[in-house]
Formats: structure tokens, sequence, C-alpha cells
């Protein structure tokens, strides 16, 4: 079929929507539904078999529902309504939760229901619930409910009577934090349940901040609401029973200024941060005490695992020199396979460009950032006495794909998402991409993914040889099984032969053009870029880290992007198609 995906933005959840789609044989365009523009002259534009809407926050207008099947995507369970859904899931500790496709209707959430799937909530942020169990039961819903409207003999049900309840926005006063009596598991939760958008809004140091991310602490004492310590960034605040490290903050906008940047809660707070100790993360975790960190070393069955896990997916120059410090230190292990990752949320996006933008010079913090990932990933191809492997559990973009692909094996969860170009960014790239992409999918797949710029499922990297495996899991389930998989790999008789092998291979192509030149040319292009006021970049970097809408859809997004193969179906809509789209079926013989 051909379908179209309205929605507010091309989120995560659109994102992986859009690629399963298309790995199912669908023919896939995208409308944002913007201020000022008309989802009606759209719809009529691209004349879809079916409109579905996988994060819409505005009503779908009668035009479009009356005349066609139009199939809403909620993040709640059967009879759940409201735009808070999950947040609300979050805040009052739900440990199961679902998503349900209704279809658009007169009223919202209230359509009849066309699919319903359930999944376990674990104590975690919205956002990674998000992109994982929510997710997963998403696509399950979507999928079934695509089905299903093109087998032509489904008939979806209404929702029960009284089924309905309707929860309100979750506004800022319910989120409120009162540090002087709340226990650490009620902070954690508010924190949790706001932690990507829209932060919990509290006073500090004299200023109102957003506050994103929360993670118990069980060591550390003091005063309720007072700052006791920093790692990494992050800063930790006393609860009455314990503390919390909180990893970012956002500055509470003021009348007439640009939106303000989220980052790292030490770097927002600059000079207003008062001296507090710098407290490292323990060098041995203990499992039965509570604590934070963004990077961390283990060993299992021979093998190294060196997890990061960095709000976002972004790293900026510190967080990609700490990280490089810790890859070496993990290379030194007699070790002879290396995890990288494993984590089950974003496995790297590449560059901070919010740390970018609020810099002093966006130019020369961009040139550093760049070159500091270009260590990190130069490291990784340089390592010739251990199997290195990428475990993707969650999403990765622009360089942070690139990073991945400098190991010797990908290992994809099956719900990850791949975006390996740089070109909506404005920018050529670097991490030595030149390199390592067309190695793995050759020069013309390589030349059409950057020029695309669409995502890929696991399934499609793996596919056309972007990954190695893909690892059919749960998104809490994905750390275990890479374990499994990386302890095989290191009994393996077959992996020091590899391993020598590998080191002749990186020998021949050094030889052939060194990796310094790769970097040379690549960061010939970006410099003039960075350092070039006018360059698109600039303006691109500033719309996305401080949230303004586009002015419309992106070409790229509102083109069709067609599946692996189209599959012929039987011809059959519903009373609510329109005879345009009667007339487009027939003539092209099926959906």
């Amino acid at each position: 079929m051909h379908i179209l995906l309205a929605v507010s933005a091309f989120n995560s959840l659109t994102q992986r929507v859009h690629a399963e789609l298309r790995d199912h044989g669908h023919s896939v365009a995208v409308e944002l539904a913007l201020p000022g523009g008309s989802l009606p002259d759209a719809v009529r534009r691209h004349r879809p078999d079916l409109v579905l809407a996988p994060m819409l926050k505005t009503v779908v207008p009668r035009e479009v529902w009356s005349a066609h099947t139009c199939l809403i995507v909620h993040p709640g369970p059967l009879g759940d309504r409201g735009p808070s859904s999950l947040d609300w899931a979050v805040t009052r500790g739900a440990t199961r939760w679902g998503v349900t496709v209704l279809q658009a209707g007169a009223d919202m959430d209230a359509g009849d229901v066309w699919a319903t799937v359930d999944c376990p909530v674990p104590p975690l942020g919205k956002s990674d619930l998000y992109r994982g169990e929510i997710a997963d039961a998403a696509l399950t819903a979507v999928l079934l409910a695509v089905d299903r409207f093109a087998s032509g003999n489904h008939t979806p049900q209404p929702q029960p009577p009284g089924a309905g309840r309707t929860l309100p926005y979750l506004r800022q006063e319910f989120r409120r934090i009162d540090w002087r009596i709340d226990p650490t598991e009620s902070v954690v939760r508010a924190l949790r349940a706001a932690d990507s958008r829209p932060g919990v809004l509290d006073d500090l140091l004299g200023g109102q901040w957003y506050l994103h991310g929360g993670h118990p602490e069980d060591r550390l004492r003091g005063r309720p609401g007072e700052l006791l310590a920093t790692r990494a960034g992050a800063i930790c605040r006393a609860t009455r029973d314990g503390a919390v490290w909180i990893p970012e903050l956002r500055a509470r906008r003021e009348p007439g200024r640009p939106a303000p940047v989220k980052l790292p809660a030490a770097l927002a707070l600059g000079d207003l941060l008062p001296p507090l100790p710098e407290i490292p993360a323990p060098q041995q975790p203990d499992p039965r005490v509570r604590t934070w960190s963004d990077i961390g070393y283990e060993e299992r069955d021979g093998a190294g695992f060196l997890s990061f896990s960095f709000p976002g997916g972004a790293m900026s120059t510190g967080q990609c020199r700490r990280l490089l410090a810790a890859y070496r230190e993990a290379c030194s292990r007699p070790t002879s396979v290396l995890v990288l990752g494993g984590g089950r949320d974003f496995f790297s996006n590449g560059i901070h460009l919010g740390v970018i933008e609020a810099a002093a010079d966006p130019g020369a913090e961009s040139w550093a950032n760049i070159n500091a990932m270009d260590d990190l990933v130069e490291a990784v191809l340089t390592t010739t006495d251990k199997l290195v492997v990428a475990a993707l559990g969650g999403n990765a973009a622009a360089g942070g794909a690139m990073l991945a692909l400098a190991a010797d094996e990908v290992w994809c969860r099956a719900g990850a998402v791949i975006n390996p170009h740089y070109r909506l960014m404005g920018l050529y790239g670097s991490e030595y991409w030149t390199y390592t992409l067309p190695r793995r999918t050759g020069t013309g797949v390589a030349e059409r993914l950057t020029a695309e710029a669409l995502p890929l499922s696991a399934e499609a990297a793996q596919r056309l040889g972007l990954s190695d495996r893909t690892v059919a899991c749960a998104p809490g389930a994905f750390a275990d099984e890479t374990a499994r998989l990386a302890a095989l790999l290191a009994r393996s008789p077959g992996t020091r032969s590899r391993i020598a092998s590998k080191k002749a291979r990186r020998d021949r192509d050094e030889a052939e053009r060194p990796l310094a030149a790769y970097r040379e040319a690549e960061l010939t292009r970006m410099r003039v870029t960075f350092f070039d006021p006018q360059a698109p970049y600039h303006a691109l970097r500033r719309a996305f880290v401080r949230k303004e809408p586009p002015d419309g859809t992106p070409p790229h997004l509102a083109r069709t992007a067609a599946g692996r193969h189209r599959a012929p179906l039987p011809f059959r809509r519903p009373g609510v198609t329109g005879p345009a789209q009667q007339d487009r079926a027939r003539a092209t013989g099926g959906c």
C-alpha cells in the first residue's frame, strides 16, 4: 500500500514505523502537521491508501478522517485517553502499560480499535521506555492494524462502553518536587516522567531550571535540596532520605529570548555552581548500591564490556575524551573480545549539538568535538589485538552510526533505528565514514544512503551490510544476550585467526591509503563548514537544539520512499475511502 504518515515530528517512533513499513513492502511518505499548514491538502496531494499517525499532537481534521481511514497510535492501553498518557504511567509507578491503534473520529482517542498490545513498564525514564518497550508494542500494533486494513475483511471494534478514562495534561504543578519531604523514590519518578520533555521546573541557586533525568544515589547524604557533588557533568542533590543524580538542566525561557538549550547540569549552571567535590564512579560497582555513571567496564567469560550512556546519544568533546580514555584502558586488558555499547537506549548520535550551540565560539567547539570523535573512532579502527563488537541496543545516527561501523562486528537489537548520514545537518561528515561505510556496503549503496537520508531498521541495516547480527529480544534483555554472544565469540576457536587476519587487512588498507588521508580529506570539508558563519549547518543546528518548528515538511520526507518490494494486494476499501483513492487503486491493479 501507499501509506502517509501524518505526524507532529519525525521522532524516533515515527522513524521506526517509516523504516519497518518499508521493510514490509509498503511505500511511505511523511507530512508534518504544522501550524499554518493544511493536512487535508497534503492528503489530497499524496492520495494515500491509508493515513497513519504514529505521533500526532493535533486533532485530525474531519475533512481527512471522513474521507480516509486514519489510524492513530496512542501510547496507552485500551480505554486510556489524554495527552500525557506515558507521563502519568511513570508518575504513578505503573508496571504494565500498552499501545492502542484507534481510528480517528470526532472525539479524540475514542475511535474504533484496530489493534491493542500491552507491554511491561520497567522503572526507567519516559523517553527510554518510549523508544524501548512502548515502541516495540507500537510496532506490533501498527503492523497488525495495517495487515488487518489491507486484508479488507477486518471490522474494527468499538471501545467498550464506559472504558474511556481521560487524564489531563500533566502540568508542572503536578510534577513539582518538594525537596523537604519527598523521598528519593518519588523524586526519581517525577524526574523520569519528564526526563526528555518537558523536564521538572524547579528553583535552584536563585534561578528556575528544568531538571532532566534522575538516578538514585544511596551513599551520599545532605540537607534536603542541597547540592552535594558533581560527576561527569551531572549534579547530585540531596533528598529527604538519600540523593539523586541529575544529568541535565535547561534554563527557563525568558520573554523575548531564544529558547534555552538543554545542557549537562554543571555546564548549564556555570559560575552559579558552588565548589563541590567531583566524585568519580566506583571502580568496582556494587550491584546492591544504587548510583549513576555514564561509562562502565566489566569482564565476563573472557570478554570485556565497555558500556556508555549519554543523554540523547549526544557526545560532547569531554565525553568523547573520557570514553576514549576508558577504551584505551579496556584495550589493555587480557581479553580477545571487547564489546562497545550494549545498553538498551541510544548507542550514539555523534557530536553534541547542544554543547556546541551554547559555546562562546560554536565553530571552534564543533571543530574540537569532531576531532575528539575522530580520535575515538581511530582508536577503534586501529585495535588489532582483539575483536571489537559495537552492540546497538538503541538508535544510532550520523557520527554515532559511523562509530559503530569502526568495529569488527555490529550487533543491533531488532528495534534499533540507524541513520547513517549527515546531510540533514548540513554536514559532509567525518569519523572516517568515507573508509568504513563503502567498505561495508559498497560505494553505490553508501552514496544512496547518505543522499536519501532516511532511517533504516535493524533488519534493513543487516541486509545492506551495515550490521552483522540482528538480536531479537526485549530492550531489557539486550545486555545479557550480548554478553552470551560475546562469550561464545571469545571461546570460538576461530577468533584468534580472525584477529590475525584483521591485523593483516589493516596493514594492507593502510598501505593502500592511510587512515590519516581519509581523516584529512573529511576534516578539510568540515572545517570550512564549521568556520563559515553563513553555512546552513549553524542555522540547522540552532533550530534543532532550540526545537524550532520547520517551515514545512522536508522534501526528502514528503517524497514517497518505496519498500524493498511491492507485493500486490487485492483492492478493497471501506466506504470511507474517497473516489480518488479507488480510481488510483484500480489503475495500479491493487493497493
